[in-house]
């Protein structure tokens, strides 16, 4: 019974982490779509937001923290708890990502739209899905774009500016994006692929889960 019962809290919390993932993944969709359209009301929203994201981050972690104590949860159970707590610090830096965004989008509105060099929903999406070696690459170039046309033309530069800081925050993204994805390869295998050589780098990836998931 009391197995039963402990499954059904990592369930609890494995579901806490959706929502969280879903409500961070909403935000940057929110601020790049205020960034697109410059509407304070959705900077406003992802204001909000980050205030929720930061609320579940505390129960996350608290829900995480009781279970460690109560529970003393050994191998994939506890790696699954420790990689809860990891990805969840990583999900409330998103929600500060979008945050980022939507404060740059609210020192845009003191200037004209210009038209610059870098698509920012395109590489909001770009920070969603793909690996962060193809975004560096992608965020590197645009970044040096910018940094060009500030020089060459003054009169957009408080907008390149702004633009060069959204990208940097949605770089940002795309980081914890790998973190995550690295602290569920330590919690299905067991395995800390950090400082692989080729791939990223990191300060933190531990990880771990309650069910035994199919192999890879």
């Amino acid at each position: 019974m009391a197995r039963i019962r402990f499954q059904q809290n990592l369930d609890d919390l494995k579901e806490k982490l959706l929502v969280m993932a879903g409500m961070a993944e909403q935000s940057i969709q929110r601020a790049v779509e205020a960034y697109r359209v410059r509407d304070l009301s959705i900077c406003d929203l992802v204001d909000r937001g980050e205030m929720a994201i930061n609320r579940l981050e505390r129960e996350i972690d608290q829900m995480s923290l009781d279970l460690l104590a109560m529970e003393q949860p050994m191998a994939i159970d506890l790696r699954f708890i420790l990689a809860v707590i990891k990805i969840n610090a990583d999900l409330e830096r998103v929600g500060d990502s979008a945050r980022v965004i939507s404060d740059r989008v609210r020192e845009l509105q003191a200037f004209p739209v210009a038209e610059l060099p870098i698509d920012i929903p395109r590489t909001a999406n770009l920070a969603s899905g793909m690996v962060r070696k193809a975004l560096q690459a992608f965020i590197g170039a645009a970044h040096y774009t910018l940094l060009n046309l500030m020089k060459t033309e003054p009169r957009v530069a408080p907008q390149a500016l702004n633009a060069l800081m959204i990208s940097r925050a949605l770089e940002r993204v795309a980081d914890h994006a790998t973190n995550i994805a690295e602290d569920v390869i330590f919690w299905v295998r067991g395995a800390d692929v950090r400082h692989n050589a080729g791939g990223p780098s990191r300060n933190n990836a531990r990880g771990g889960k309650s069910h035994t998931p199919a192999n890879p």
